[in-house]
């Protein structure tokens, strides 16, 4: 017979472990000995190692005491298994990630809307307007997944187009303009008039949820007075000519 201490050596754990498992039931505390100690069998050395077994696969306590049963133990410890599995592959995806972006390897953008980013300064696009791109289609593609492919190759098509280019072109150079100033108004203008030619009153992606348009479009305005008269002038006019917006008014009246 062993006393607590030794049965606790030979399993590997602590004293005090042990008194938490006859605390919470799931070994049976033997009655003391004339000398007061308590002696444990063989069988509490053969249950005791049970108990560390699954405790050390990550089963908790609580649970332990009712995988007891053969018949039960053995579905158990194979939904165990394939939780431990998956919990596995979770980590390896993060070891993974952290790997690429500690390499600078990440990649959050599909392959191809990356090298369309890495294109625009050849285009003659500022750095600015690039980090606004990269943004943007991050939370395109993390809010609207089904969509966002068919957004990318519209916005891609169209940089095709020398005229459609330049438009683009002349609202990234209106950034610094002064809001006041009058060709922001011969802009969007143009803008619309494009706008309308190519889609007629219902662009791609006008069903989407306008919440994540708008914060996108409101953070942009606040980075720029030029951008937001750009914005609002254009949101206007498409709204008279009945383009379904995917964004909503600002409330700058200024003409």
């Amino acid at each position: 017979m062993l006393t607590i201490g030794q049965l606790a050596r030979y399993v590997g754990v602590s004293t005090k472990t042990v008194r938490v498992y006859h605390a919470k039931g799931l070994l049976p505390e033997p009655e003391r000995d004339s000398s007061g100690y308590r002696r444990y069998s063989a069988r509490a050395v053969v249950e005791l190692v049970r108990i560390r077994m699954l405790a050390d696969a990550g089963v908790p306590l609580a649970r332990i005491r009712e995988l007891s049963s053969t018949d039960v133990l053995g579905p158990a410890l194979e939904q165990i298994d394939a939780d431990l599995t998956a919990r596995i592959k979770r980590l390896r995806d993060t070891q993974r990630r952290l790997r690429m972006l500690a390499a600078g390897d990440i990649r959050i953008l599909p392959a191809n809307v990356e090298a369309h980013l890495v294109g625009l300064a050849a285009l003659g696009f500022t750095q600015r307007w690039i980090a606004m791109e990269r943004d943007l289609w991050i939370v395109v593609y993390a809010t609207h997944p089904d969509l966002a492919g068919t957004l990318f190759e519209d916005q891609a098509q169209s940089l095709t187009d020398p005229d459609l280019r330049s438009l683009y072109l002349a609202a990234d150079h209106a950034h610094d303009l002064d809001p006041d100033d009058p060709s922001l108004t011969e802009l969007a203008d143009r803008i619309v008039a494009a706008s309308i030619e190519r889609y007629g009153t219902e662009p791609p992606g006008a069903s989407v949820d306008p919440a994540i348009p708008d914060l996108l479009q409101s953070t942009l305005n606040a980075s720029s007075p030029g951008w937001q008269r750009l914005d609002s002038l254009i949101r206007r006019r498409l709204a008279d000519a009945g383009f379904t917006l995917r964004t909503s008014p600002d409330g700058d009246d200024r003409e």
